[in-house]
């Protein structure tokens, strides 16, 4: 079962075969923690091992999800199945035993369990804290539950998800797409009331408290936007920070750092070395003077090929590799205003997307205003302000152009969704 083969945390117990297990002396185990004997000190490090847990086995999320949305390639040769799997090669299908499926799986829920541990830590510890204080723990343990879940859900799709995994010795179903999504955002709903009034106790990467409730409703909005629900996305994002003449980096990101108990970002890339490569219709279809673009790319001296695969611009999406990469940012919400004004608000479209432009140092967009012509706009925009997080893919599929994805060989297919892994059939 799933959560046989996840870790809570850093919380571990070992069983024997033989042997009783026996309760660390110099160390609160998980059980303990979760049924009251979490003191506050228990209860921040839980919240900075879950934001520490969230980051685990990251690449492999935005490394596939990029990929399959040929956002860019990986031509290092490392493993064959990078150009080949991921791209479906010859028509061929993605494992549901393979790491390209199961690493970013079981990361998800890894961070699924550390959440609910902390909720119930929270919810029963006997320390001295204010209604505030201790739903700041819970909220935003409930928080990073539902964007986890939220991650894996876009990955599976039509597989469906669990939802209900707060005990592990009973999960709940797999519930279709469309459910998990009303899932993920009652939760994150609950998680918002909890965050009113709120405090945090604890130093959070992703921001404090008041930034972290605009976070939750920023990612209720990013649900409503998959559910095609224009009007609600369009009711939360005011609840954001969202701004069309701000900062379009504003925003919550993974953070990274190079020093003890830290990690490095592992989606950087060595510039004219590290061999991922923009895929050449993103290339092609850049216009000129686009910072999007520009800032994100380095030109090669000489293409990089394998496979049948060749380029000559690298991906270079971020300035070293302890820079934070981001989760959610003002320009993915600008544009998700615009999307949510497409077919009620038009001339509000436009503005929000020409602020986008404006900041890329591009012209403002004087093309048709019809629906259709600006939901084109739209997907041009968010291409490429956002490229190399992890959208590409799920924008096209949610607007039924799977078929309009680029295939680069004879045979090669773009997926619909990953596989659901063998160990949690």
């Amino acid at each position: 079962m799933l959560f046989g083969a996840l870790l809570a945390g850093a919380i571990l117990s070992l069983p024997s075969c033989q042997l009783d297990e026996i309760p660390n002396p110099n160390a609160p185990d998980q059980i303990n923690l979760e049924q009251g004997g979490a003191t506050l000190s228990d209860l921040r490090l839980l919240a900075s091992g879950l934001e520490a847990v969230l980051r685990v086995d990251v690449e492999h999320h935005y490394w596939t999800t990029n990929i399959v949305g040929r956002e860019y390639w990986d031509l290092r040769n490392t493993d064959p199945r990078f150009t080949g799997e991921l791209l479906g090669k010859g028509g061929g299908g993605l494992d549901n035993n393979g790491f390209l499926t199961t690493r970013s799986y079981s990361a998800r829920y890894r961070a699924a369990r550390s959440a609910w541990v902390q909720i119930h830590a929270a919810q029963n510890s006997s320390a001295t804290l204010t209604a505030g204080q201790r739903n700041g723990f819970i909220g935003h343990a409930r928080t990073l539950l539902a964007y986890s879940l939220l991650m894996e859900c876009n990955r599976q799709y039509q597989n469906g998800i669990r939802t209900d995994v707060e005990d592990p010795d009973i999960l709940g179903p797999f519930e279709p797409y469309d459910q998990a999504l009303r899932s993920i955002r009652a939760m994150l709903d609950q998680a918002n009331t909890e965050l009113n009034g709120a405090s945090f106790l604890f130093t959070s990467t992703l921001g404090d408290a008041t930034r972290f409730k605009q976070f939750n409703r920023a990612l209720a909005a990013r649900v409503e936007m998959y559910k095609g629900a224009k009007a609600d996305m369009a009711t939360l994002l005011t609840e954001t920070w969202v701004d069309p003449d701000g900062d379009m980096n504003e925003g919550v990101y993974y953070v990274f750092g190079a020093g003890g108990n830290n990690r490095l970002n592992p989606l950087y890339v060595v510039p004219l070395q590290t061999q991922y490569v923009a895929h050449p219709q993103f290339v092609a279809d850049a216009e000129a003077g686009d910072t999007r673009f520009s800032s994100k790319t380095t030109q090669l001296p000489a293409p990089f090929a394998t496979d049948g695969l060749s380029g000559d611009v690298q991906a270079t999406l971020m300035a070293s590799n302890i820079s934070p990469f981001p989760i959610i940012r003002n320009e993915e919400l600008v544009l998700m205003w615009a999307e949510a004004n497409i077919g009620t608000d038009n001339t509000a479209a436009v503005a929000a997307i020409n602020k986008v432009r404006k900041a890329a140092g591009l012209n403002d967009y004087t093309g048709p205003t019809d629906d259709a012509a600006l939901t084109n706009q739209l997907l041009h925009e968010r291409r490429y302000s956002l490229f190399g997080e992890g959208h590409r893919w799920i924008d096209m599929r949610r607007y039924n152009r799977l078929g309009d994805i680029p295939t680069d060989r004879a045979g090669d297919v773009v997926h619909t969704q990953f596989p659901r892994p063998v160990f949690d059939q």
